[in-house]
């Protein structure tokens, strides 16, 4: 394994070697006698893909794919904007044979994509909507999502997995109705079905939860209805998906920012755009075909670039969540609020061994760190404090973040959660083409509606047909859930400790910790931490280890502190004191991978912490001691 590292390590050196020539330009990474709408197209993507030895190609390498990409050789498309809409966008059109380039202005998953609630679901309240108001627009959104649901847990299976769900019932009334309801949800999702819900009596319940209140509003449990729904790890599924672009033969960039768009004089068409390398502070002209805007809530800015006059599509929503010990909830059993006091429902969901718990649904202004407010934070304890028989604190959240959604709205509407999160694809501009709205689960027809528009408008000649609803992402092929005892059984953490190097276990959590976060790549990350000395945890109480820092440098474009503890591995946003004290360390690796000097090390720390500020834990934010003290 070590000699595969050094020679991918040679690897890559060729390859910039190559693009400081001025010779590299990528192109989709499989041969046009591999290309066609049959099964050999397919098996060609899948199998460069699946390749446990395929090399991203370094940060380097696809800056210099997009500087080559000319007026006379332009790209097909130009994707704005690195969330899983963005990156599904990419990952869609290459595999199509088309020659890709996507930037981003942050990192992957930075901005909504890495704050969500976690789950891959079609939505239960937009069915119960869709059914007493009669409501087609929902109906056909929960269909698709769906649909579309057991597609991503297959396609990402160590990043996904099917989770059930308790819905407490203090009435018959209440168990008849969610019964039924969550039947009709069963009947939606016809053969995407994951299982079947069911009824369990409020001894069983108990049993299942143990932390299940058997009192509510002065009534005693009559039982709970569960369902299943998909869980996701979001952010290290949108940058599986970004990597596998990249290994398809997409030029992607993160830190790569759009400062304007290039216009052909005579037609007025978007042919390309103007982009500044945020790392670097050089900037470079980039041709395409096609401009694709998949910047989220950002869209609007990106607009406007082209025509600053525009009027704006998105409706922001914030949605806060909040995390907590793990003794909150079991693990492997959510738990969903199914009314709150205003009328929304709240989900407590096991996630990396923390409790997570949202969300709220509130109008907000559009900026790149939301932060949430102590009221939201509020409403949340108190939502699950009602159905809970443990004491629910403030001081127990471990992390608290704000995203926003990219809400498509109506100007009439009046407030945010009436509205559809259906997806809209539009073509304002000649040459650029928006897609915004939608929801995680739904990224990936999304991006195939937006590939589609694309080619309409561009008059593209892609190779083959969409590819995506039968491809795996990088490290899902060949993993299976029981693929971390091979690294539990056959790799080493070694670790420094007091100037020596010491051997530690590779224990049962560090190594499904490694299996589910990298999946049929995790091999990689456990010969680092044993043949690099790099097998030392990064906080107390969490898997994450040394090695993952090295690995995400170097496979994964990790470029920050940020991008580690924030995207890479979620520790900021499940213990944002553990992830400051491992600051320093993550610092430290990445400067010894990117060649930082004491003054980017000084930086990278002052961002870090700034950035670890806007999580409103316990330890970071101020609150009135009251009810949850």
């Amino acid at each position: 394994m070590a000699t595969a590292i050094s020679l991918r390590r040679l690897g890559a050196a060729a390859a910039v070697a190559t693009a400081a020539s001025g010779a590299f330009l990528i192109q989709p990474s499989y041969s046009t006698s591999d290309r066609g709408s049959g099964p050999a197209s397919i098996a060609a993507v899948r199998q460069r893909i699946s390749d446990r030895n395929a090399v991203v190609p370094p940060r380097a390498v696809q800056e210099s794919a997009l500087i080559a990409a000319t007026a006379e050789n332009p790209l097909d498309i130009l994707v704005v904007g690195g969330g899983a809409t963005g990156s599904g966008v990419a990952f869609d059109a290459v595999t199509r044979g088309l020659r890709v380039g996507l930037v981003e202005r942050e990192d992957f998953s930075s901005g909504t994509s890495s704050r969500s609630t976690k789950l891959i679901h079609g939505g239960v309240r937009y069915l119960e909507k869709a059914v007493f108001n009669l409501d087609y627009g929902q109906l056909k959104l929960v269909f698709h999502a769906l649909e579309e649901r057991k597609q991503v847990i297959e396609n990402a299976p160590h990043l996904c997995h099917a989770l059930p769900c308790m819905t407490p019932c203090f009435d018959w009334f209440e168990v008849v109705y969610y019964w039924m309801g969550l039947k009709m949800y069963d009947l939606v999702a016809g053969l995407r079905l994951l299982h079947v819900s069911r009824y369990y009596s409020a001894q069983e319940s108990v049993e299942l939860f143990p932390t299940l209140a058997r009192k509510g509003n002065n009534k005693s449990l009559k039982g709970t209805v569960v369902y299943y729904d998909g869980q996701m790890n979001d952010a290290r599924l949108n940058v599986g998906l970004a990597c596998s672009a990249a290994v398809a033969g997409a030029a992607v960039l993160n830190h790569a920012e759009v400062v304007s768009f290039l216009k052909d004089e005579a037609s007025n068409r978007t042919i390309g755009a103007r982009i500044r390398d945020n790392l670097s502070g050089k900037e470079f002209d980039t041709y395409a075909k096609v401009v694709v805007n998949a910047a989220g809530p950002f869209c609007d800015s990106v607009r406007k670039l082209a025509d600053k006059d525009v009027k704006p599509m998105i409706c922001p929503s914030s949605g806060v969540h909040i995390v907590l010990p793990d003794y909150y909830s079991p693990e492997g059993m959510g738990l969903i609020v199914p009314k709150t006091k205003d009328g929304r429902v709240v989900f407590m969901l096991p996630w990396l061994g923390r409790t997570i718990a949202g969300t709220t649904d509130s109008n907000t202004p559009i900026t790149l760190l939301p932060e949430p407010h102590e009221d939201e934070i509020q409403f949340i304890l108190d939502a699950i404090c009602d159905y809970l028989n443990v004491k629910v604190r403030r001081t127990d959240v471990l992390s608290a973040w704000s995203g926003i959604r990219p809400l498509a709205t109506d100007p009439s509407a009046k407030n945010t959660e009436s509205i559809s999160r259906d997806h809209v694809v539009c073509e304002d501009y000649p040459g650029l083409v928006t897609i915004t709205g939608g929801k995680w689960t739904t990224y990936r027809g999304m991006a195939e509606d937006a590939v589609n528009a694309a080619i309409k408008s561009g008059k593209l000649t892609p190779q083959n047909g969409c590819l995506t609803s039968k491809l795996q992402i990088v490290g899902g092929d060949g993993w299976d859930p029981a693929s971390f005892t091979v690294i539990a059984q056959q790799y080493t953490r070694m670790k420094k400790s007091h100037g020596k190097v010491v051997p530690g276990v590779m224990d049962t959590a560090a190594a499904k910790h490694l299996s589910h976060a990298y999946g049929a790549w995790a091999e990689r990350v456990a010969a680092i931490a044993q043949n690099e000395n790099l097998g030392k945890r990064l906080a107390h109480g969490y898997p994450i280890l040394e090695a993952e820092v090295a690995y995400c440098a170097r496979n994964e474009y990790c470029e920050s502190a940020i991008d580690f503890i924030a995207r890479r591995s979620r520790l900021a946003f499940l213990d944002t004191d553990a992830a400051s004290r491992a600051l320093p360390r993550v610092i430290e690796i990445l400067a010894s991978e990117h060649n930082w000097d004491d003054s980017r090390q000084t930086y990278e720390l002052k961002k870090a912490k700034e950035f670890l500020e806007t999580f409103k834990s316990s330890r970071n934010a101020q609150f009135h001691d009251g009810k949850h003290v």
